[in-house]
């Protein structure tokens, strides 16, 4: 497969001009905003009212491709209209810009919020509008460019990113997949390693033969091998009838081994065999049974290792990894976490019945800091209890407390208070008198001290005013739990027992 790549910056989407939605009710404004924009090649629509506004939406025949929107309307509000649109499937990723000659901090705020692309006051400024209007438009171009190459990829590969680290992952799929070769996929747990698996059987010659999984793992050690090659009847105590083991069941197909590096040394010696021979026996039978199977392998261990170490058969290892395949991290392709979370929290509203539901733009760079030790598995867990959690546009506030990075629980009495208490009138002298070798010369806290000091005060104050409560404290102050625990534990923040 060619591997696709985003349109240049500067070339249309199509060949017809986008059409830019005014919503205004003065006429002096939707006219110099038609004759600034026409001047420049846009197609300009105009409307007096929201529900104007979201009748020439409605129509099929030339769809918008960006409104300009003035909060103050009669009737419903532009941040009313705005609304109405984020809760609309068809209208969900339109782009607006807000334009208002009575802006408010809060109007901005909730523009923003609810998924506005820009926020200008009048009278407009007509370079600050055209650059406004240039980089919206652009944007939701190569917004459009990257959904499709991840519907693309997506349905390639049941796969979702286009970072690098992925891009490179598909290229070994597409190169692998039409060959007989055995293939060892290799990763972390939770990075989607049974997703390649499935997608080298989809993509290969193999494809309308069966997709036999099993994991290794989760078998007893003494009943391996009755699973993978069968067993007849009265070969050992239980066997009552005679089984087909996997081998048999994947003729023809494809047989996934996950977790092969937790698998016994005795079983591993006949799944060699059968993959230099093609032939396998039941347990309890001497009788060879010929089988047509690809076999693919997967491991969260180093069995490289494993094999230097006499735990894993070397020549097995090698016959396995005759094509290698690693799956990244998800801390490598931190840029796919937008894209994996709208479409963890679109599915999960489709399976529950839910209207489609937003993210916040915060809740994605709060996302991008964490470690992520269970990968896309790990996220997706993430992203579905904040659904629940939250019931509208998830916010930081909706983000459950990341268990890796978290010096204690939510449990008031796990905090300490710190020891004499300290007013806030006497921290300032207590600095002064305590500071470092960073003090300056007159022998007042330096500024750094001072800030420092102010902010451990302030938050040892909110925690007083929440219970000591984390997640609530969190919330008062603005910011994610994760780095409210940080500052406790940078600043000794203890609370008496």
């Amino acid at each position: 497969m060619t591997s696709a790549t985003l349109p240049p910056i500067d070339t249309p989407l199509t060949a017809v001009s986008p059409m830019v939605l005014v919503v205004d009710d003065e006429k002096n404004i939707r006219r110099t905003v038609e004759m600034v924009l026409t001047g420049e090649g846009y197609q300009v629509t105009g409307a007096t009212t929201a529900e104007e506004g979201l009748s020439i939406l409605a129509r099929p025949n030339r769809p918008v491709d960006l409104v300009l929107l003035d909060v103050k309307l009669p009737g419903m509000s532009g941040l009313e209209m705005l609304q109405y649109m984020r809760s609309d499937d068809a209208l969900q990723q339109l782009p607006v810009i807000i334009i208002s000659g009575h802006a408010t901090v809060t109007d901005a705020v909730t523009a923003i919020r609810l998924g506005a692309s820009d926020f200008f006051e009048k009278p407009l400024n007509r370079e600050r509008m055209l650059v406004s209007v240039r980089n919206v438009l652009q944007t939701a171009r190569l917004t459009r460019a990257v959904e499709g190459l991840r519907e693309q990829f997506q349905a390639r590969y049941e796969m979702i990113g286009t970072t690098p680290p992925m891009q490179k992952l598909y290229r070994a799929i597409d190169r692998v997949a039409p060959t007989k070769a055995s293939v060892l996929i290799t990763g972390e747990s939770g990075t989607g390693k049974e997703l390649v698996s499935r997608a080298l059987h989809r993509l290969s010659p193999r494809t309308d033969g069966p997709f036999v999984k099993v994991n290794c793992a989760a078998i007893p050690r003494e009943l391996i091998e009755s699973e993978l090659f069968g067993h007849e009847r009265g070969a050992f105590t239980g066997a009552q009838n005679r089984k087909r083991g996997l081998f048999e069941q994947a003729h023809g197909g494809t047989l996934f081994l996950d977790e092969i590096g937790d698998m016994d040394l005795s079983a591993q010696a006949k799944v060699l065999r059968a993959l230099q021979s093609g032939e396998i026996s039941r347990v309890g039978s001497e009788h060879l049974i010929h089988v047509d199977v690809r076999v693919l392998a997967a491991t969260n261990k180093d069995i490289a290792q494993q094999a230097t170490e006499n735990r894993f058969r070397e020549d097995l290892y090698f016959r396995l990894a005759v094509f290698p395949i690693r799956c990244p991290s998800l801390r490598e392709r931190i840029d796919d976490i937008p894209v994996l979370s709208d479409s963890f929290v679109a599915a999960f509203c489709k399976e529950n019945g839910l209207r489609p539901m937003t993210i916040d733009t915060p809740v994605y760079e709060a996302l991008r800091r964490r470690k992520w030790p269970g990968n896309v598995r790990e996220l997706k867990n993430v992203i579905e209890r904040a659904a629940i959690l939250s019931g509208g546009p998830i916010t930081i506030a909706d983000l459950p407390e990341d268990p890796h990075d978290s010096p204690f629980d939510d449990d008031p009495a796990d905090v300490q208070e710190p020891q004499p208490d300290i007013s806030r009138a006497d921290s300032i002298q207590q600095v002064a008198a305590t500071a470092s070798s960073t003090t300056s010369e007159s022998g007042r806290p330096t500024l750094r001290e001072f800030r420092e000091k102010a902010e451990r005060d302030y938050i040892i104050e909110t925690l007083k005013l929440h219970d000591w409560n984390i997640s609530k404290t969190a919330v008062a102050l603005g910011v994610e739990r994760t780095n409210l625990h940080k500052k406790v534990r940078s600043y000794g923040i203890q609370r008496a027992k």
